[in-house]
């Protein structure tokens, strides 16, 4: 793996500069899937007004993805190798598994979605779905991916830049051709839904899916930033690269929920929106379609393989990048050919990560803010698993903001668990870490 044994860059290999997370996270954030986002916002029985504004505000969450950056490059070290600090070298082994599930589970959801859109380029060229063609779609979209385990990071900047622009000018396009489809008279005729039960569910859900989902891979890309960076440009080249074009997408959900209210049930969703365009532009939606699924799956398993290695666990580079190809190729295939419930199953899947990661964001950056960002990270607190094992203040305050978020999901009809998680969380590591200066 890229710097294996190695916990911080030289200052020589920090070359990067803050557009170039601009363009990461930019082209990382160009799936087609957020149309769908917009339609499962519509089905929380809300205004259009309200839709809009949790299109706003859920792709902000990136905020947390921008800030957590900093620490990368202050030490030029991966996420959850500087998550060790916080957790102990062992006690970091839980959280760092929850964030590697998050990521694997996120692969798989992009690639069965990839392969959702290459059934549909071929139906649009007449060839019938079957069982056959999705394993062979499932095996080419995920192959494609695992050959992206090859790229350095200047390829990976390089490709992301490539695909921000002629994907992203693709996807503008087809915007442009969708947005006619809207029933105009009908958006603005949705009333108002109840704001507790209908809008801060709503906005939880494409929080999880949006920036919360992405803080464990904060460090990973901004690590070759130059430390001269400033944190502003940072931090409002993550946030912008990644809300643009996620406010676009949405907001496009959004009104085409009015002319296909079946969007957000569909068995094949990607299938549907070729359906509504014209046919002379459901090639180069499709081809969009797949170009901005592409990026976000190469960085996902790029940050999945970094996370693994910090279980310091003896493996082959080819051993861990079979193992991720055995998981993002069986998941898929089961939702996509045994269950056929694609949807169903994403949302419970972002149900269950939000807790966990709000939970361990929200101590990493109290842990940055409070402790790091002025004394820096100690190697010993990252290298040496004798020198602080488990930091109990940390694995505990992590453990407790999941349980009471969990409960507080189970026994209250409520959207407030990951806000009741990321807050108990964080104070109580800021009680037993910050306030007794324990480092």
């Amino acid at each position: 793996m890229e710097n294996k044994g190695k916990v911080f860059l030289n200052d020589e290999e920090k070359t990067g500069k803050p557009k170039d997370l601009f363009f990461i996270w930019f082209a990382a954030n160009m799936g087609i899937l957020g149309i769908v986002y917009g339609a499962l916002i519509i089905g929380y029985g809300l205004s259009f007004t309200q839709s809009i504004l949790i299109a706003i505000l859920g792709p902000l969450s990136f905020l947390l993805v921008g800030y957590a950056s900093l620490a990368g490059r202050d030490t030029g070290a991966i996420t959850f190798m500087l998550s060790r600090a916080a957790y102990g070298f062992k006690g970091n082994h839980i959280p760092a598994f929850i964030g590697w599930a998050g990521q694997v589970g996120w692969l798989s959801v992009n690639v069965s979605t990839g392969t959702l859109t290459l059934l549909a380029l071929f139906s649009a060229f007449g060839i019938s779905t079957n069982n056959l063609l999705i394993l062979l779609s499932l095996v080419i979209f995920a192959g494609l991916i695992i050959a992206s385990s090859f790229f350095s990071h200047d390829t990976l900047v390089a490709i992301q830049t490539f695909f921000t622009y002629v994907f992203g000018a693709l996807t503008l396009l087809v915007i442009i051709m969708l947005i006619p489809e809207t029933d105009w008279n009908a958006l603005f005729s949705m009333s108002s839904g109840p704001w507790l039960t209908g809008f801060f569910p709503a906005l939880a859900f494409v929080i999880v899916g949006t920036g919360l989902t992405w803080t464990n891979a904060s460090a990973d890309y901004s690590r070759f930033q130059k430390r001269s960076n400033k944190s502003s440009a940072i931090i409002g080249s993550v946030t912008l690269g990644a809300f643009i074009p996620l406010f676009v997408i949405i907001s496009t959900g959004i009104l085409l929920a009015t002319a296909a209210p079946e969007l957000a049930h569909a068995e094949n969703p990607i299938l549907l929106i070729s359906e509504i365009l014209p046919r002379w532009m459901t090639i180069i939606y499709l081809f969009a379609a797949l170009g901005g699924l592409t990026p976000m799956c190469f960085i996902g398993l790029k940050s999945s393989r970094l996370i693994m290695s910090t279980f310091n666990i003896e493996m082959k580079e080819s051993t861990a990048i079979t193992v991720h190809a055995v998981i993002i190729t069986l998941i898929p295939l089961y939702v996509l050919i045994f269950s056929k419930d694609f949807l169903s199953y994403f949302q419970t899947f972002l149900g269950i990560l939000g807790i966990g990661l709000a939970a361990w964001v929200s101590i990493f950056i109290v842990d940055y803010i409070f402790l790091r960002r002025n004394q820096g990270y100690d190697v010993k607190l990252l290298e040496d698993a004798h020198y602080n094992p488990i930091n109990i203040g940390g694995v505990t305050s992590w453990i407790a903001g999941v349980i009471i978020g969990l409960l507080f999901t189970i026994y209250t009809n409520s959207s407030f668990d990951m806000l009741v998680t990321f807050s108990v969380s964080g104070g109580l590591y800021f009680v037993t870490n910050v306030l007794k200066k324990k480092h």
